[in-house]
């Protein structure tokens, strides 16, 4: 069940002391510059109504909106600086075509931070996220320049995205054993349409002290309800889309098991007076990995809508449709481990306790 919290029933951060909201927001959505983002003045409005009820969690970007979201963040900071988590991201190219603009080395990260502190108009970054691997940079440089960052002031914790978990742990041991600053955070794309981060990721993440942060809990929109069966496409479009529907279609979530998920998700939501999105944000809270699904908004309305996730109570048995429904292919080596006949091979038909 989910119980009824607030954005001010605060939870730590991974191994970290940093207490955080439930719900994180998301600024994605902060600026036109991509066609399908908020304007100042609605960002605002969204960014108020979060504080106000007590949210001090902020997700962004160095490049979101080709850095209008960190802007407007600067802009609407103000005496509220100290109370709130400030997060960014660093390692998507800034400057197409200059190869050193973009990945996860010094050179980068060090420009990265320097601009989002300029833009963000603050001295410090409490958070500071490698955004994707970029299979190329060593892990030993990414960990050194990220713990020196640290040492310097300039951001506080490091946390990590869109990462394999076999490299996450290895990064995560490396600092470990360096004295370096580990990893407190991995934010992974997570929610009823994307349950694969089960198998490795979040398993991972709760062993080696990281908390989990789901993006995209909406399954990029498909599980408020707003498309059907006649919307399914895939696009490989390299591009971002100028449309919401087109960046989903990139996604892959675009298919007919996501609407399918998506009906038993609003059939769920009529069941308990709620709406679809408020379901789908509130079942990823159900996971004590999770520490705070980040949600975006481009209106007031759904950022009120999304929030509403927090009063959200849901039964055993809607859990349960919920996860059978969605519930994902099981891999290698756990399809072949979970066998009857392997388990009765390792444990020889004894009862033995096991470990979480």
């Amino acid at each position: 069940m989910v119980n009824n919290m607030n954005l001010d029933n605060y939870k730590l951060l991974g191994r970290s002391g940093l207490r955080v909201s439930p719900i994180s927001l998301g600024t994605m959505t902060f600026g036109a510059d991509w066609g399908w983002g908020a304007d100042s003045g609605e960002a605002r409005r969204i960014f108020d109504l979060y504080v106000d009820r007590g949210g001090n969690f902020i997700d962004t970007s160095v490049n979101y909106t080709n850095g209008a979201a960190e802007r407007f963040l600067g802009e609407f900071l103000g005496d509220k600086r100290e109370r709130l988590v400030l997060a960014t991201k660093f390692t998507m190219s800034r400057d197409p075509g200059n190869p050193n603009a973009g990945g996860n080395h010094r050179l980068n990260m060090v420009r990265s931070v320097e601009q989002s502190l300029r833009q963000l108009g603050t001295d410090r970054i409490d958070l500071f996220y490698l955004h994707a691997w970029d299979m190329t940079t060593r892990p030993d440089e990414v960990m050194r320049a990220l713990d020196d960052l640290v040492r310097s002031g300039k951001i506080l914790y490091p946390g990590i995205c869109n990462t394999s978990a076999w490299r996450v742990a290895e990064m995560q041991t490396l600092a470990d054993l360096r004295g370096w600053s580990p990893f407190v955070a991995l934010q992974i794309e997570y929610s009823l349409v994307e349950r694969t981060v089960e198998h490795e990721l979040m398993p991972m993440a709760a062993a080696l002290g990281l908390g989990v942060l789901p993006w995209s809990p909406l399954g990029g929109g498909v599980l408020t309800g707003k498309y059907s069966r006649t919307d399914v496409q895939d696009s490989r479009e390299a591009a971002v889309s100028s449309s919401r529907k087109g960046v989903i279609a990139s996604s892959g979530h675009l298919t007919e098991r996501s609407i399918e998920i998506a009906h038993e998700v609003r059939a769920v939501a009529e069941e308990v007076g709620s709406t679809p999105s408020r379901i789908a944000l509130a079942w990823t809270l159900t996971n004590p990995a999770v520490v705070s699904p980040v949600m975006g908004a481009r209106t007031l309305a759904q950022a009120e809508d999304n929030l509403g996730a927090l009063d959200v109570v849901l039964s055993p048995d809607q859990l349960d449709r919920l996860n059978r429904i969605s519930d994902p292919d099981p891999i290698f080596p756990a399809r072949f481990i979970d066998r009857p006949l392997v388990q009765q091979l390792i444990f020889g038909g004894a009862s033995v306790a096991r470990r979480t």
